[in-house]
């Protein structure tokens, strides 16, 4: 349910505060990319497109760039990968090793979040936000169905790594489902916070 005093961002806050409009200026191959995406049904349209640049522009904090090539997200420093070359390495980890490994990476996932946005990613009401700030890292999509918790498009191809990061990142057990993209992952219990 909305709450009512929520108003749209385009909307002004006083009756005497005008809207104000902003014309961007694009080049000639950028207009026939938005123009395509368009066509292609990608995009609904230009406002969307802009509105969900705008959303991740905050959600990422882009303005916290340290040095050039630098980027910091809280304490994390962020990077562009090839998720080609990130299999590669995940590779080279011994298979028992995998589900260790991903509750290390959820830990400090964990870690990260509760720092960045200041939310505590283990508490189940906090989910959808959580899911919000890996969708934009480039991690995937992810869905809380019932007791399900489904990714589509994983950045790591690995489901014993997902499964281990999921459970440090949110501190449940999970069960397997479905071990090919879309992973499915059946939530069995909550573990008790550690000390």
């Amino acid at each position: 349910m909305q709450d009512a005093n929520r108003r749209s961002p385009d909307v002004p806050k006083e009756k005497n505060e005008e809207a104000k409009r902003t014309t961007i200026i694009l080049e000639k191959s950028e207009r026939e990319f938005i123009e395509s995406l368009i066509k292609e049904g990608k995009e609904p349209g230009i406002k969307p497109l802009i509105s969900k640049m705008l959303d991740i522009y905050r959600s990422m904090m882009i303005y916290d760039w340290r040095f050039p090539g630098e980027y910091y997200c809280g304490i994390s420093r962020i990077a562009l990968v090839n998720v080609e070359l990130f299999n590669i390495l995940t590779q080279q980890i011994p298979k028992e090793r995998w589900h260790e490994i991903g509750e290390k990476m959820g830990d400090a996932l964990k870690v990260s979040i509760q720092s960045t946005i200041g939310i505590e990613a283990s508490e189940q009401e906090n989910w959808e936000k959580v899911f919000k700030r890996l969708k934009v890292q480039g991690f995937g999509d992810f869905y809380l169905k019932d007791k399900f918790l489904l990714l589509k498009t994983p950045f790591i191809n690995d489901c014993e790594i997902w499964k281990g990061m999921m459970e440090g990142l949110l501190s449940v057990e999970l069960e397997t489902i479905n071990s090919v993209p879309p992973l499915v992952f059946e939530i069995k219990k909550r573990k008790p916070p550690s000390v």
